[in-house]
């Protein structure tokens, strides 16, 4: 039986590089006063957070979807279109986010290890996780149910 796999991954360090801004202008705001611009930076900060805090993969019998933050942004993969999958380390300097690096898009909130899926078009992606072993076997398993 295929184990069905649902991981959420915080960006930590993401959550400390938003916030700390979003405290240190609250504060600003509440010593000199309330500026537009201030208020716009904080919203725009607010949104970023949401949006890019967090990390979930969903493993389905028939496709892997991924999700940022509050799940506006989304990508779904079908298991059929996939050839394979291993797990990889990014280097450092690959970022976090969305990303097109020399080996297809990143997919990463936080850390180096990144599980690669290659497409059977011959495009890969990378999505991160903090857990690739566990997510490599889970893929793994819904591939060869396909065969």
């Amino acid at each position: 039986m295929i184990k069905k796999y649902h991981h959420t991954q915080i960006g930590y360090l993401t959550i400390i590089a938003i916030g700390i801004p979003m405290v240190f202008i609250i504060r600003l705001m509440d010593v000199y006063g309330f500026y537009w611009i201030s208020w716009l930076v904080l919203i725009i900060l607010g949104v970023c957070l949401a949006l890019f805090a967090t990390l979930t993969v969903i493993i389905e019998t028939d496709f892997i979807e991924i999700r940022f933050g509050i799940g506006i942004i989304r990508k779904k993969f079908l298991i059929k279109n996939i050839e394979s999958c291993r797990v990889v380390k990014n280097p450092w300097y690959y970022g976090w986010g969305i990303r097109l690096t020399p080996h297809g898009w990143l997919f990463n909130v936080s850390g180096f290890y990144a599980i690669e899926l290659r497409m059977k078009s011959g495009k890969k992606y990378r999505i991160g996780t903090d857990e690739p072993n566990e997510l490599e076997k889970a893929i793994g398993q819904v591939i060869e149910k396909r065969l």
